[in-house]
């Protein structure tokens, strides 16, 4: 499966959500968007299972890899 990294640490935090639902949306079906974040990204997550039909909620998987590291993988249906 092809993932897309988005690394958000340095980014707005305005201009995130914004960003990573452009990146999404130019996925293919079976692709996904790997986030590497300064948070957990729990909010994004209930964001894209309400609004997002493509986002495979099932497969979503997060990973604290530091204090200020977590690398988030959205895959899209």
């Amino acid at each position: 499966m092809a993932a897309t990294t988005l690394d958000l640490r340095d980014v707005p935090p305005a201009e995130r959500h914004p960003k990573i639902h452009e990146a999404f949306a130019e996925l293919e079906s079976g692709e996904t968007l790997e986030l590497v974040n300064d948070h957990e990204p729990k909010p994004l997550f209930y964001e894209m299972q309400a609004e997002v039909d493509s986002f495979d909620a099932d497969g979503y998987e997060v990973e604290r890899r530091g204090p200020l590291e977590f690398v988030a993988k959205l895959p899209k249906q």
